[in-house]
């Protein structure tokens, strides 16, 4: 059972998104949020699986909230949830530590996809927010004290710009005709070389330093 607290300032979005997962005999809401802080206050009591953020929001905002819950609760995973395609608050919300960004206009099965592979471990972005914010990301000029960039294989470098496509690891391994079990050890030798440790983090700490090319 996955266990869901929903925040979002607005009650008619929380309502419906509650009859949504709720009718997914897989999904459990534990609580509604109007705010970030509010959010902070019932993953303590809750201990949810997935929290469901949105961005714009009163008293604390989804950035705020993200960044905060990663740190309290790590196992407590973010998937933000928001109507802006082109909001620059994306790229700030991947660096606060969000696993995934879906936009509201997604169909009901997205959605109950995109948490379920939330929880599985891989990324979700937005087709519609991804070339977006990771060109953003891309594009970002390097502050003089970056250290020097990290050296990538070929093939760890394709492996960074499928997770930039936000493929899972089966649709990796399909496209590259490796075994799921390859694709997983790749990552795992991709995530101590770029010192993080999830694959959302991965691609920007890739885009950022200039080893992948998005925009090919």
């Amino acid at each position: 059972m996955i266990k869901i607290l929903i925040c979002d300032d607005q009650e008619i979005v929380c309502e419906g998104l509650q009859r949504i997962l709720e009718a997914e005999p897989d999904f459990l809401v534990v609580g509604i949020a109007h705010d970030g802080q509010e959010a902070l206050e019932a993953a303590e009591k809750l201990l949810p699986d997935l929290v469901l953020m949105d961005l714009k929001m009163p008293v604390m905002n989804g950035i705020q909230a993200t960044r905060k819950l990663r740190e309290r609760f790590p196992q407590v995973q973010v998937l933000v949830l928001t109507t802006y395609a082109d909001d620059e608050w994306l790229f700030d919300a991947i660096r606060s530590g969000a696993a995934g960004y879906l936009l509201k206009d997604r169909p009901r099965t997205e959605l109950i996809a995109a948490i379920k592979g939330t929880i599985a471990g891989n990324s979700y972005i937005d087709p519609a927010v991804a070339r977006k914010v990771l060109t953003n990301v891309a594009q970002s000029p390097l502050p003089p004290s970056q250290p020097p960039k990290v050296a990538l294989t070929a093939r760890e470098a394709e492996i960074l710009e499928l997770l930039a496509l936000g493929l899972s690891n089966t649709e990796i391994a399909q496209r590259l005709f490796l075994s799921e079990g390859t694709v997983r050890n790749y990552l795992s030798a991709l995530f101590a070389k770029l010192g993080v440790s999830d694959r959302t983090q991965a691609v920007v700490a890739a885009l950022r330093d200039g080893l992948v090319n998005f925009n090919t």
